[in-house]
């Protein structure tokens, strides 16, 4: 099966740029309450897939404060996972535990409306655990024949320095999957060296909307090869995340940006360049 091949006709992504990694946690907390506000208005409900990593880490404590947390009725609000580590919820590398401590226990989420993926010790087998988890994706969005994919209201996705997004890795099997929703991956060359669990480009690009959050220098070179560059998606698979009828957003901060040429939008301001590269 092949790798997905980006559409001609696919539309830019959309690139703001905030002065550092405050402002960028900060930014990324107004967009997730705005896009709830909004989905939650419309239909009732807004599902989102959470990501590890240090800036949703930063984004989860900015929901939960006290000045945010009253912002949304988050019993409305549905928490899957992007990607998983293959570890028990208690390690320090699980994005679970760490959605948990951040943000869904802090402010008493619903534990109805948590769908984490799952891990040992409940199973321990990679392969039956992605067929669990697209089972769980396919009750809730009432898609039992697997026909579309499940159009989640976001997903929040990470940018590796390898070019990878959620767990897929440049060179592994996960980037051919095309019809599977959920697939077990082994790691790449980052780390933590632990399986992994991810969902596939086939439910990334089912989305409403996806918003990478990407901050700090080792960023530059990779995100200006993916924004600028013509990334091939075999090499930085971050480059094949298009939705079909959804809405793209670069959320980066000012390192990160540095060796972007072209103007891009400004949080809160006009837009901005990043330094030639």
């Amino acid at each position: 099966m092949p790798i997905p091949v980006i559409p001609a006709d696919a539309p830019a992504p959309g690139v703001i740029v905030t002065a550092a990694a405050d402002a960028l946690a900060l930014a990324a907390a107004d967009r997730f309450l705005e896009l709830a506000r909004e989905a939650i208005a419309t239909q009732g409900r807004f599902t989102v897939a959470l990501s590890g990593g240090s800036t949703p880490e930063k984004m989860y404590a900015l929901l939960a404060a006290p000045e945010r947390r009253s912002a949304i009725p988050w019993e409305q609000v549905f928490v899957f996972l992007g990607d998983e580590r293959f570890v028990p919820a208690e390690n320090p590398w699980s994005n679970y535990g760490m959605a948990k401590r951040a943000l869904l226990d802090p402010i008493a989420f619903p534990e109805s409306n948590r769908f984490p993926m799952p891990t040992p010790p409940g199973v321990t087998d990679l392969g039956a655990a992605a067929f669990r988890y697209t089972d769980v994706l396919a009750t809730f969005f009432q898609a039992p024949g697997l026909a579309e994919p499940p159009a989640f209201d976001l997903i929040l996705l990470g940018l590796g320095d390898d070019g990878h997004t959620a767990s897929l890795f440049p060179g592994k099997p996960a980037l051919e999957v095309s019809t599977g929703w959920v697939t077990g991956t082994p790691p790449g060359v980052l780390p933590p060296p632990v399986d992994r669990l991810t969902l596939t480009f086939p439910v990334l690009n089912a989305a409403k909307n996806v918003l990478f959050l990407v901050g700090g220098e080792k960023k530059a070179d990779v995100l200006q090869a993916i924004l600028e560059g013509g990334s091939d998606p075999a090499t930085h698979p971050a480059a094949a995340v298009r939705p079909r009828n959804g809405s793209l957003t670069y959320l980066l901060d000012a390192a990160a940006a540095a060796k972007l040429t072209r103007p891009h939008s400004a949080a809160g301001g006009e837009g901005t360049h990043g330094s030639p590269s």
